[in-house]
């Protein structure tokens, strides 16, 4: 008798003729029973495949190939001692060859190993460019958060006032710094190319810091400024 169970396209399975051998029914009746299971439910297509054999007279005919659900499903009908015996040495031959298409798809020899080690690396590589590559995107493209741009207006109205001369000097006590803050903001905004504040890149932070600490007013404003609070404040009775 031909095995019980044989590999097909890296899948165990067996085959209508041979159930009809071992369990000793006319194969066109297991046939029939096959295409019943099929007909009654539309899941049970993927558990059998058709196929064609030549018989002893040469002719090409009709049979099945299943694998261990399709069998299973198949077998159940089969009653009486020698159908249990046979059902019991398909499980074990199903079992023993799924144990071995396992063991043929590990490596074995070490160059194997190594070619299996490469590859694995070669895909997490992949993985791990794409990952740093998504994250250096967001990176780029992140813009400042809100307690970045709270340090950044906190920075701003210390360098506007501190070059009005101080929150005591007569261009800030005469609220004259809404110039200063309007004329820093048009200089910021050029600098970094935004329309906004909050459109500024997280990446420019530091950046941003560092030129509100060096801004300067216009050459104009800074003689307005001086003028200002050049001239004397009358006390207030």
């Amino acid at each position: 008798m031909n095995e019980l169970v044989i590999m097909k396209n890296k899948q165990a399975v067996t085959t209508s003729l041979q159930v009809a051998e071992s369990f000793e029914k006319q194969h066109k009746n297991v046939m029939q029973s096959i295409r019943n299971l099929t007909a009654e439910n539309s899941a049970v297509g993927n558990m059998f495949a058709e196929s064609i054999y030549v018989n002893k007279q040469g002719h090409e005919q009709p049979m099945f190939y299943m694998n261990r659900d399709g069998f299973t499903l198949l077998a159940m009908g089969f009653t009486g001692d020698k159908a249990l015996q046979f059902k019991l040495k398909y499980i074990e031959a199903f079992n023993k060859m799924e144990q071995m298409i396992k063991e043929q798809a590990l490596p074995q020899t070490p160059e194997e190993k190594l070619a299996l080690t490469m590859q694995v690396t070669g895909r997490l590589d992949k993985r791990v460019t794409k990952v740093e590559n998504t994250l250096h995107d967001i990176q780029e493209k992140a813009e400042v958060d809100e307690s970045q741009r709270y340090q950044l207006l906190q920075a701003r109205k210390h360098r506007v006032i501190e070059a009005c001369g101080g929150v005591d000097s007569n261009y800030y006590r005469d609220k004259k710094a809404k110039k200063a803050f309007s004329e820093f903001g048009r200089d910021f905004k050029k600098a970094f190319d935004i329309p906004r504040y909050d459109c500024l890149k997280a990446k420019l932070f530091d950046e941003a810091i560092e030129f509100t600490k060096n801004w300067y007013p216009s050459f104009v404003l800074q003689r307005e400024i001086q003028n200002v609070n050049a001239q004397t404040r009358l006390p207030l009775n």
